[in-house]
């Protein structure tokens, strides 16, 4: 993997964005493929390579205040063939149990890994360990060129394919691809400069995320709490980086209950966590750096077209319950992966909208299935209308006490449903 220069004018693909849906699509086209695809993943932010660390092991030094990702059962099954699981393991927490709860109300439901006998039901990983692992492996690739920090300024269709400009530093260059994946990011330049309309719902609530620490050991328990104001999430993290406890908190809230939650200070945050939280992992000790954002459904409202692919956060930008978003995507890079390696095998052209078609009508029933439960569930346990109420702690009620339905949800939100790419793996 280079990052120097352009050292080709012409390139069977071209990714713009090489964050991690962008590497992992670069590591599955060049891991899966018999015949060397040439492939140019192009990231606008600086990013060091194994030759610059004097290593072949990728560097990371954890924080407490790491950002981190959860990564399904099904994500594991398709970074497992890419050599990368091992390694990602180092900073990598368990989650063997989930435990939801509608705060108020009796019923719950507690989901185990070995109701479904896997070996964990996810992973948590602090996002730079990923990202440091996924471009280190990539580094190992020669068919792939890495050009970072550059930037790709526009997009132009051909007859066949597409002409791309790229900037990087004082030179551009053009170069041409038989397919774009456009990976860069929800608020996606590309993909404005392309004319693509977006569909944005909004929310109404503000995401307030941080690492905390408390008394107790999780022992790999993620807490999917619904509450009054909107859902709260706690995800296990691991211990490399500090000798507490600690956990990835996601919590949504009103604008300005998020505001005051992240300027307050941390004696006032922690009591408040507690009060809506509760003591299942004994008292808060310690919050870290506080961030928020605003809650939007964004989707894109084409994702092909003859050349071009639209991908990751810049397809669909996901409301966080159940940690859906990077999962979706990497089931989105197994498929158009398993399509692209097949059609140059075969020596098809790769931007053929036929083909990149296949691809989307493939992907449809998954990324509306999954868009739907991220967009769904934080309105159905928000309401307080009784008949609401009842009937979504019936639904918790039977979803613990009938195995067939707590598989069927499991195998669901581990996006290792019928038809989910990586599935039958």
């Amino acid at each position: 993997m280079s990052s120097v220069a352009v050292t080709h004018l012409e390139y069977d693909i071209v990714i713009a964005g090489g964050g991690m849906v962008g590497a992992s699509l670069a590591l599955l086209l060049s891991k899966k493929s018999e015949k060397p695809l040439n492939i140019l993943v192009v990231e606008s932010f600086p990013v060091a390579t194994s030759a610059e660390n004097n290593s072949a092991t990728p560097q990371y030094s954890p924080s407490f205040d790491a950002r981190s990702t959860a990564l399904s059962y099904s994500s594991r099954l398709i970074l497992e063939p890419l050599a990368v699981w091992g390694v990602l393991g180092q900073h990598c927490a368990a989650i063997n149990t989930i435990h939801v709860s509608d705060r108020g109300h009796l019923a719950s439901s507690v989901l185990t890994n070995e109701q479904v006998q896997w070996p964990e039901l996810g992973y948590v990983i602090e996002n730079a360990w990923l990202g440091n692992v996924l471009l280190n492996q990539l580094q190992q690739q020669p068919a792939v060129e890495f050009l970072a920090p550059a930037s790709v300024k526009s997009i132009q269709p051909l007859n066949k394919g597409v002409a791309l400009t790229i900037a990087q530093g004082e030179d551009t260059k053009t170069v041409r691809a038989q397919v774009t994946v456009v990976a860069d990011g929800a608020n996606s330049n590309l993909r404005k400069k392309l004319g693509i309309s977006t569909h944005v719902k909004n929310y109404q609530q503000t995401a307030l995320i941080a690492n905390v620490s408390f008394q107790k050991p999780h022992d790999g328990c993620a807490y999917e709490r619904f509450t009054d104001q909107g859902p709260m999430a706690l995800l296990p993290l691991s211990n490399s980086s500090s000798t507490e406890p600690r956990a990835a908190l996601v919590w949504s809230l009103s604008k300005q209950q998020a505001e005051h939650l992240t300027q307050c200070d941390s004696s006032e945050f922690l009591q408040t966590l507690q009060q809506r939280f509760g003591h299942r992992l004994g008292e808060f000790t310690r919050v870290g750096e506080r961030f928020n954002y605003p809650l939007q459904l964004v989707e894109s409202q084409e994702q092909v077209r003859s050349g071009i692919v639209i991908m990751g956060n810049a397809a669909h930008s996901l409301h966080p319950v159940a940690g859906q978003g990077f999962n979706l995507a990497l089931r989105d890079c197994a498929r158009l992966s398993e399509l692209l390696v097949a059609a140059h095998k075969s020596q098809q052209y790769l931007g053929d909208l036929s083909l990149l078609q296949q691809y989307t009508q493939q992907q449809q029933f998954d990324q509306h299935k999954t868009t739907a439960m991220s967009d769904q569930l934080p309105a159905l346990f928000s309401s307080k209308q009784k008949p609401v109420s009842l009937l979504r702690n019936m639904g918790l009620t039977l979803i613990d006490i009938l195995p067939v339905l707590k598989k069927a949800f499991i195998h669901q939100a581990a996006g290792l449903h019928n038809g989910a790419a990586g599935a039958g793996r």
